[in-house]
């Protein structure tokens, strides 16, 4: 069943009012679909910057035969202080699939109105996401940070902190639409994180490297992972994980064929967030 704004369930009080920011964007779109056929949600706002869609309704860009009656907008303050005075309803949940240059701007903003922040969108620095916990921790109030919504992604995570125990050479090749801003991934990034906290050095050097063009190499995590990062049409979101050892390689790998993969994460973060104050990074820690 497909609600709009303003269906007979408005008013009930266990019903998730959801913000969707960058709405028209692939991801997006993907949400709003979900969100709008959720039993437990109700699509409340639709927020993307880009002119060609404004005032274009969201179901009709999400591709719902009938229209959900709400429109986009890019007005993400009056948005925010619109959800917030909802009373008849949960705390508001926005879901930020934006860019890397506003994502700080908007989960901040989202925070200082007690509307809680779902985030997919990456690229967000150190020292942002220190900003946004210390931020999200005075106010009270939930914030969840997910560079990956695949719990087949989580699963290969898993298994390479499992396999990094064994093997002290690890390098990681992520791919990507060429439509991402950012590089290299959340996720990639993310995965080296993980592989360091089991407190071992990887890749010890066996000579001194040349690099005869800049980059050959790929970048250079502070964990001592190497990361190539591809980018290519006709790719959507892909992940290697390469172990070597002496006569062996072990490769760990995911490929999302359809974004659909990932929404049964966005909407178990949707309903986890509220029960959270503190900013979480990460689908694992939810799970």
């Amino acid at each position: 069943m497909v609600k709009n704004a303003f269906a007979g369930n408005m008013t009930n009080q266990s019903t998730i009012p959801v913000i969707v920011n960058g709405a028209a964007g692939k991801m997006g779109r993907e949400v709003i679909k979900v969100v709008a056929q959720a039993p437990d949600m109700i699509l409340i706002g639709a927020l993307d910057t880009s002119p060609e869609h404004q005032d274009k309704d969201a179901g009709e860009l999400a591709g719902f035969s009938e229209p959900l009656e709400v429109p986009i907008t890019n007005q993400l303050e009056p948005m925010l202080g619109y959800v917030a005075g909802e009373r008849q309803l949960q705390p508001g949940v926005i879901v930020d699939f934006t860019h890397p240059d506003s994502v700080y701007d908007n989960v901040r903003s989202a925070i200082a109105y007690g509307i809680r922040p779902v985030v997919g969108t990456t690229g967000l620095s150190p020292e942002q996401l220190k900003n946004l916990a210390d931020f999200a921790e005075k106010a009270s109030t939930g914030c969840l940070i997910i560079p990956n919504f695949s719990i087949g992604m989580v699963l290969l995570q898993q298994a390479a902190v499992t396999a990094s125990q064994y093997f002290d050479h690890v390098e990681i090749i992520e791919l990507h639409h060429n439509q991402k801003a950012d590089a290299p991934s959340g996720t990639a990034i993310q995965t080296a994180q993980l592989l360091a906290e089991m407190g071992k050095t990887f890749n010890p050097p066996q000579l001194e490297e040349t690099e005869k063009l800049p980059g050959a190499r790929g970048s250079l995590s502070d964990e001592g992972i190497r990361i190539h990062s591809v980018r290519l049409p006709g790719l959507i979101a892909h992940q290697e994980v390469i172990f070597g050892a002496a006569g062996q390689i072990y490769t760990l790998r995911h490929d999302t064929s359809d974004r659909s993969c990932y929404m049964p994460g966005v909407l178990l973060a949707i309903r986890k967030v509220n029960q959270l104050k503190s900013l979480v990074y990460g689908i694992e820690k939810i799970l």
